[in-house]
């Protein structure tokens, strides 16, 4: 290739297909923004991470469970080759190339006919940088340029057309030093802008990113390419990685040096198994810092429209475990107790168990006509809320198909606030 420089675009991708060629960990980082830019994505590999898997369960796109061969391409308008074969990359870059189509290839840029820039985003306005082979200084100056568009020292003109945003900014050092230690950081209840300012910096200047599938996986597109992310995805009822895995792969990594990231969703200590890294972490040695986050017990029913406390309404709230059903031995809950409080319940990891919790809250005294609201996927673009009362959560849950993630609201506040079509 010549050293003339890219010359940038925005591709509008919305229902068009694209095909990303690896189910790995490059795909993983990419996949969520070709997803929220409404591509029309098929994914070609025999394998694929947790995270990837979990996408393809979800209906967020199409998994053809082989390697690549001739023809995959057709129709295509945009293509990732992400293989660790470097055979089969060449020859689905030749075929893009011969159909013309945008090709981007992770395992060589020089080779590709497209690059990927350096990508963030903040209050509407997407930042792209390119600086040639220097992935690392297109990194930081994207930092730097998002960075200043958060805490209001660069500000971004308004456009007259809607969804159109342009920010600059001059060349900018490095941001940050390694970290010592590991930090344990809450990154939200999914929606990416709603990381704490904190979790964003650390994020940042990782060198290694353990994050789990409920973490806020857009961010992960942002990290420059030297990052290392390990998918720690606990998928309901799938595969998992052991949690004294992710202990030791968080002291490998902060015992060689490196500035490790543990991404988790929402707050580290709610239900986030947080408390058990920081202990692993305490034994080895190993510095640890805490970032809380936004958890989802509160954050996503507000993202709903519901408040888990109103005055006149409820004046408490308690949020519970729901991964074990009630005549679980195992229950450390004492649902006749909660059946007897009069306020909110929020009820986390209970979608797979709620018609069963649900009877023994009626069993022990809770009104079975008590309002119940479900909201899956809550603060992201599939977002969307279920309706019902104790009586009928259950089948409804199962009719409407309700998946994990998803956050239970039981009580009387569920039908505060403007009312919702019938």
């Amino acid at each position: 290739m010549s050293e003339n420089p890219a010359y940038p675009v925005g591709l509008r991708l919305s229902g068009r297909r694209v095909v990303v060629i690896g189910g790995g960990q490059v795909a993983q980082r990419r996949l969520p923004t070709l997803i929220a830019a409404g591509a029309d994505v098929v994914l070609i590999s025999s394998s694929a991470t947790p995270s990837v898997e979990a996408m393809a369960d979800g209906g967020e796109i199409r998994w053809e469970r082989r390697r690549y061969r001739d023809g995959d391409l057709a129709d295509a308008w945009y293509v990732l080759v992400a293989t660790d074969d470097p055979t089969a990359n060449a020859a689905a870059s030749a075929e893009a190339e011969s159909r013309r189509v945008w090709c981007v290839r992770s395992d060589d840029a020089e080779a590709a006919t497209a690059w990927t820039p350096a990508t963030g985003r903040s209050d509407g306005v997407t930042v792209a940088v390119l600086t040639g082979r220097d992935p690392r200084r297109s990194a930081a100056l994207r930092d730097a340029i998002v960075e200043g568009l958060r805490d209001g020292t660069l500000v971004a003109p308004h456009h007259r057309l809607a969804g159109e945003g342009q920010a600059t900014a001059a060349d900018a050092p490095d941001t940050g030093a390694p970290l010592p230690g590991v930090a344990l950081v809450g990154g939200g209840p999914g929606d990416p802008d709603l990381i704490t300012v904190r979790g964003r910096r650390l994020l940042a200047a990782a060198d290694v990113v353990i994050a789990d599938r409920l973490g806020p996986r857009d961010l992960l597109d942002e990290l420059p390419p030297h990052v290392e992310v390990i998918d720690a995805a606990k998928i309901p009822y799938g595969r998992f990685m052991a949690q004294e895995a992710i202990n030791a792969a968080l002291i490998e990594h902060a015992r060689a040096g490196k500035a490790v990231v543990r991404l988790k969703g929402g707050d580290p200590f709610v239900f986030g198994r947080g408390m058990e890294e920081a202990e692993a972490l305490a034994e080895a040695g190993i510095p640890c810092t805490v970032v809380p986050g936004i958890s989802s017990s509160i954050s996503v029913p507000g993202a709903a429209g519901i408040p888990v406390t109103h005055r006149g309404v409820a004046h408490e709230f308690t949020v519970v475990s729901g991964h074990v059903a009630p005549d679980d031995p195992r229950s450390l809950v004492d649902w006749a107790a909660l059946a007897r409080l009069r306020g909110t319940l929020v009820l986390l990891m209970a979608v797979e168990k709620i018609g069963a919790i649900a009877a023994a809250l009626v069993s022990h005294g809770r009104p079975a006509d008590t309002p119940v609201a479900i909201v899956q996927e809550g603060t992201t673009a599939a977002q969307r809320r279920v309706d019902a009362t104790l009586a009928t959560v259950g089948e409804r849950a199962k009719a409407e198909g309700v998946r994990p993630p998803a956050v239970i609201v039981i009580g009387d506040v569920v039908t505060v606030g403007p009312k919702r079509p019938a």
